[in-house]
């Protein structure tokens, strides 16, 4: 799924569950094809909610940093610049005050915003207030848990408290392929990460299975507190690869894959 989406000049999010882009099924029929698109018009939907008001892509305002103009890819080997060893709660924390620092930080944040935990209203407050500025956090977390309400979890196959039904297993797990600064000063920059992820509800019979998605999140951090930190985000389609035609794990293989391999901090 994803977090965050531009679509037709709206906003959606990514979250756990196929988005944008719906990747060709593989070793799948028409009707859980159907039940992927599905899955998504709830998405882009809930993601258009949750991001009204504000646009990271919008051109600078006076005051802001002016575009830099097309960043040339950068490889993602080591820069010899320590990663950040702080943390907010789970989320990675402490990112220099430079390019490398607000792509680190971007890159973190789009993972945290686009987990499964995200859908739980235990755990949302948490993550906002981990990658938000302090006085954004409260907006968009009410913006949240108005996008996923109880009636729009339902439809994912969940619960009110974001879990799956027995003998299920929700997946949204977000990978950062590379990220691409396009504004930046001392105190805010603009940074697109494109990602790549699997998202659905493995299980027997489910409704919403997994698949890969491939989507760009762009960022908009400001300096505050000593550390990069979000005041908006936005999300589009791609780009996206060749289906490959591999056949499909079964949904215990990925239920146990998501439990037994952990996730990373993101650093360049």
């Amino acid at each position: 799924m994803s977090f965050g989406e531009e679509h037709d000049g709206q906003t959606r999010t990514r979250l756990p569950d196929p988005t944008p882009g719906t990747p060709r099924p593989t070793g799948r029929g028409s009707r859980s094809l159907l039940a992927v698109l599905g899955v998504v018009a709830l998405l882009i939907a809930a993601i258009a909610l949750a991001n009204r008001g504000g646009d990271p892509t919008d051109p600078p305002t006076a005051g802001s940093p002016q575009a830099t103009g097309p960043a040339s890819a950068a490889p993602t080997n080591p820069t010899g610049v320590a990663p950040v060893t702080g943390k907010n709660g789970a989320i990675a924390a402490g990112f220099a005050r430079d390019e490398q620092g607000a792509q680190s930080a971007a890159a973190n944040y789009a993972v945290a915003l686009v987990s499964a935990d995200i859908l739980k209203p235990d755990r949302r407050g948490d993550i906002v207030r981990g990658v938000f500025a302090e006085d954004k956090a409260a907006e968009m977390e009410s913006r949240l848990n108005e996008a996923y309400s109880k009636e729009f979890l339902d439809k994912l196959g969940l619960d009110a408290q974001g879990n799956a039904a027995a003998g299920m297993t929700y997946v949204s797990r977000t990978a950062p392929v590379g990220t691409k600064v396009t504004r930046f000063d001392q105190n805010t920059a603009t940074v697109e990460v494109w990602c790549t992820g699997v998202f659905g509800t493995a299980g027997v019979g489910s409704k919403n299975p997994v698949t890969n998605d491939w989507f760009t999140m762009t960022l908009a951090l400001r300096w505050t507190g000593g550390d990069w930190k979000l005041d908006s985000f936005a999300q589009k389609e791609g780009p996206a690869p060749v289906n490959g035609d591999r056949v499909a794990s079964d949904a215990d293989v990925i239920s146990k894959a998501v439990q037994e391999f952990g996730g990373f901090t993101y650093a360049r």
